[in-house]
Protein backbone atom coordinates (compact mmCIF):
# COMPACT_ATOMS: atom_id res chain seq x y z
CA UNK A 1 0.00 0.00 0.00
CA UNK A 2 1.41 3.40 -0.91
CA UNK A 3 1.08 6.21 1.53
CA UNK A 4 1.81 9.62 1.38
CA UNK A 5 3.55 11.54 4.62
CA UNK A 6 1.25 11.80 7.36
CA UNK A 7 0.67 11.99 11.22
CA UNK A 8 -1.42 9.71 13.27
CA UNK A 9 -2.85 9.88 16.69
CA UNK A 10 -2.51 7.27 18.99
CA UNK A 11 -5.27 7.57 21.68
CA UNK A 12 -4.74 5.52 24.94
CA UNK A 13 -8.75 4.08 26.09
CA UNK A 14 -10.26 2.60 29.04
CA UNK A 15 -12.39 1.00 27.20
CA UNK A 16 -11.31 0.09 23.57
CA UNK A 17 -14.98 -1.46 22.86
CA UNK A 18 -16.55 1.80 23.73
CA UNK A 19 -14.04 3.74 22.10
CA UNK A 20 -14.07 2.07 18.74
CA UNK A 21 -18.13 2.39 18.66
CA UNK A 22 -17.71 5.62 19.08
CA UNK A 23 -15.32 6.51 16.35
CA UNK A 24 -17.26 4.16 14.24
CA UNK A 25 -19.97 6.73 14.17
CA UNK A 26 -17.26 9.18 12.89
CA UNK A 27 -16.67 6.83 9.79
CA UNK A 28 -13.49 5.05 11.54
CA UNK A 29 -13.20 1.52 11.22
CA UNK A 30 -10.64 -1.17 10.82
CA UNK A 31 -10.94 -4.12 8.67
CA UNK A 32 -12.05 -7.69 9.96
CA UNK A 33 -8.89 -9.21 8.44
CA UNK A 34 -7.00 -6.89 11.33
CA UNK A 35 -8.48 -7.99 14.13
CA UNK A 36 -6.27 -10.65 15.60
CA UNK A 37 -7.36 -14.43 15.72
CA UNK A 38 -7.11 -13.86 19.98
CA UNK A 39 -9.18 -11.24 21.43
CA UNK A 40 -6.05 -11.48 24.14
CA UNK A 41 -4.25 -9.55 22.02
CA UNK A 42 -6.95 -7.04 20.48
CA UNK A 43 -5.17 -4.63 22.95
CA UNK A 44 -3.91 -2.18 20.05
CA UNK A 45 -6.48 -1.18 17.39
CA UNK A 46 -5.83 0.56 13.97
CA UNK A 47 -8.95 2.56 12.21
CA UNK A 48 -9.46 4.54 9.51
CA UNK A 49 -11.80 6.35 7.68
CA UNK A 50 -11.08 4.94 4.19
CA UNK A 51 -10.46 8.75 3.51
CA UNK A 52 -7.01 9.44 4.04
CA UNK A 53 -7.93 9.88 8.22
CA UNK A 54 -6.50 7.40 10.80
CA UNK A 55 -6.83 6.57 14.32
CA UNK A 56 -4.77 4.27 16.55
CA UNK A 57 -6.52 3.23 19.51
CA UNK A 58 -4.67 1.44 22.57
CA UNK A 59 -5.35 0.53 26.05
CA UNK A 60 -4.84 3.81 29.20
CA UNK A 61 -2.44 2.10 31.44
CA UNK A 62 -4.33 2.51 34.92
CA UNK A 63 -4.73 5.25 36.37
CA UNK A 64 -3.79 7.41 32.98
CA UNK A 65 -6.95 8.56 31.98
CA UNK A 66 -8.74 10.32 35.07
CA UNK A 67 -12.66 11.07 34.31
CA UNK A 68 -13.04 14.69 33.97
CA UNK A 69 -8.84 15.42 33.05
CA UNK A 70 -8.13 14.61 29.88
CA UNK A 71 -5.95 16.88 28.52
CA UNK A 72 -6.05 14.95 24.82
CA UNK A 73 -8.17 16.22 21.70
CA UNK A 74 -8.35 15.79 18.38
CA UNK A 75 -9.42 17.78 15.30
CA UNK A 76 -11.16 15.61 11.94
CA UNK A 77 -11.72 17.79 9.17
CA UNK A 78 -14.06 16.90 6.77
CA UNK A 79 -16.84 18.02 4.59
CA UNK A 80 -19.35 16.07 6.26
CA UNK A 81 -19.62 18.23 9.34
CA UNK A 82 -24.00 18.60 9.11
CA UNK A 83 -23.91 14.54 8.53
CA UNK A 84 -21.91 13.60 11.34
CA UNK A 85 -23.69 16.26 13.75
CA UNK A 86 -27.07 13.81 12.53
CA UNK A 87 -25.67 11.08 14.22
CA UNK A 88 -24.96 12.59 17.95
CA UNK A 89 -27.95 14.02 18.94
CA UNK A 90 -27.91 15.31 22.30
CA UNK A 91 -24.28 14.74 22.89
CA UNK A 92 -22.69 18.01 20.79
CA UNK A 93 -21.18 20.12 23.28
CA UNK A 94 -21.90 23.70 23.68
CA UNK A 95 -25.16 25.65 24.19
CA UNK A 96 -26.58 25.43 20.90
CA UNK A 97 -25.74 21.68 20.35
CA UNK A 98 -25.77 22.17 16.46
CA UNK A 99 -22.61 23.17 14.11
CA UNK A 100 -21.88 26.58 13.68
CA UNK A 101 -18.99 29.12 12.77
CA UNK A 102 -16.65 29.91 14.70
CA UNK A 103 -14.96 33.29 14.60
CA UNK A 104 -11.08 31.28 14.05
CA UNK A 105 -12.68 30.83 10.26
CA UNK A 106 -14.19 27.14 11.10
CA UNK A 107 -17.65 25.37 10.80
CA UNK A 108 -17.83 23.04 13.47
CA UNK A 109 -18.96 20.99 16.43
CA UNK A 110 -17.24 19.46 19.56
CA UNK A 111 -17.77 16.34 20.74
CA UNK A 112 -16.75 14.01 23.97
CA UNK A 113 -15.33 10.46 23.55
CA UNK A 114 -16.17 7.84 26.10
CA UNK A 115 -12.95 8.71 27.78
CA UNK A 116 -13.10 12.66 27.54
CA UNK A 117 -10.89 13.63 24.77
CA UNK A 118 -12.16 16.52 22.91
CA UNK A 119 -13.13 15.64 19.26
CA UNK A 120 -13.72 18.57 17.53
CA UNK A 121 -14.98 18.22 14.01
CA UNK A 122 -15.03 20.66 11.54
CA UNK A 123 -14.85 22.33 7.50
CA UNK A 124 -12.91 25.82 7.30
CA UNK A 125 -15.96 28.31 6.80
CA UNK A 126 -14.58 29.89 3.48
CA UNK A 127 -14.71 26.34 1.93
CA UNK A 128 -18.21 25.61 2.93
CA UNK A 129 -19.54 29.21 1.36
CA UNK A 130 -17.98 28.12 -1.69
CA UNK A 131 -19.47 24.81 -2.09
CA UNK A 132 -23.14 25.94 -1.06
CA UNK A 133 -22.67 29.11 -3.73
CA UNK A 134 -22.78 27.21 -6.95
CA UNK A 135 -26.70 25.92 -5.39
CA UNK A 136 -27.69 29.30 -4.39
CA UNK A 137 -26.37 30.61 -7.84
CA UNK A 138 -28.69 27.92 -9.85
CA UNK A 139 -31.96 28.52 -7.51
CA UNK A 140 -32.17 31.84 -8.51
Amino acid sequence: MDREHGLTAILPSNDLEASEAFYKRLGFQRPDEDRPANPIDDGYRILSDGKGGHLHLTNAVEGWLIPGRNTFGLYLYTENVDELAEKFPGEILGRESVPEDKPWGMYEFSLSDPDGTLVRIGWPTRLRITLAQPAAIEEK
